[in-house]
């Protein structure tokens, strides 16, 4: 089997590191010694924009706020749904991923997304978009950690709080959605984002097309 090769470090802003490493053709972002994504795992990401396009995809100059860019694989499902009227805002933490990550290594999975005229890219904390943005969003979408725990961060532990829920909530739109990627469920959460007020469902995607493992996404509706 072939080595895995550092390519980069990256510090978290508020504690915590990343390592970009690849192996052969595959790539893949560690924090610690725990994958956070890998180039060979799009599909239940990619899913998150086809669940937005469904749901709010008929709206004209639809809104969204994707937070992490990742490997941007959610960027591009989204930029390949939405209509040339849409607004995507991209907000990431970590300025190497956004930056010398994405358009050095990684710069043939992004495909050019970041250089879209319809993508904002806000170098910082997804949750002080939310809370700073003059307009409110159509959709959310949230995939900067394993599931709804700071792995990334231990401060992203507030994003998944009852504050952090009511926070989304409030940025949305009436009638818009806010997604949750996780790796496993989480009854805990889905009863948080329930006592919200909002509507939820929580749906299943594969982790490779229709094959690999079963992650979840949770969708939340504002009324």
């Amino acid at each position: 089997m072939l080595p895995w090769i550092e390519l980069g470090r990256a510090k978290v802003p508020g504690g915590g590191e990343f390592r970009l490493m690849q192996r052969g053709t595959e790539f893949n972002i560690f924090a610690g010694t725990i994958g956070l994504m890998s180039s060979r795992q799009s599909g239940s990401e990619e899913a998150m924009a086809r669940i937005a396009v469904e749901r709010i995809g008929g709206r004209p100059k639809a809104r969204l706020l994707i937070g992490g860019l990742g490997m941007g694989f959610t960027l591009r499902a989204a930029l390949a749904a939405f209509g040339r009227d849409a607004e995507i805002v991209v907000a990431e933490l970590v300025p190497e991923i956004a930056g010398a990550w994405a358009r050095g290594p990684l710069a043939a999975l992004h495909g050019g997304g970041l250089d879209d005229p319809r993508v904002t890219l806000r170098v910082g904390d997804v949750g002080a978009v939310m809370t700073g943005d003059a307009q409110r969003f159509d959709a959310i979408l949230l995939d900067v950690d394993n599931g709804p725990e700071g792995l990334s961060r231990p401060g992203n532990d507030a994003l998944y709080s009852h504050k952090g829920v009511a926070r989304a909530k409030a940025a949305l739109r009436p009638g818009g959605m806010l997604a949750v990627w996780s790796v496993a469920p989480d009854d805990t959460f889905t009863r948080r984002l329930e006592q919200s007020g909002m509507q939820v469902d929580v749906l299943k995607a594969r982790a490779h097309g229709g094959k690999g493992a079963r992650h979840v996404i949770w969708v939340g509706k504002r009324g």
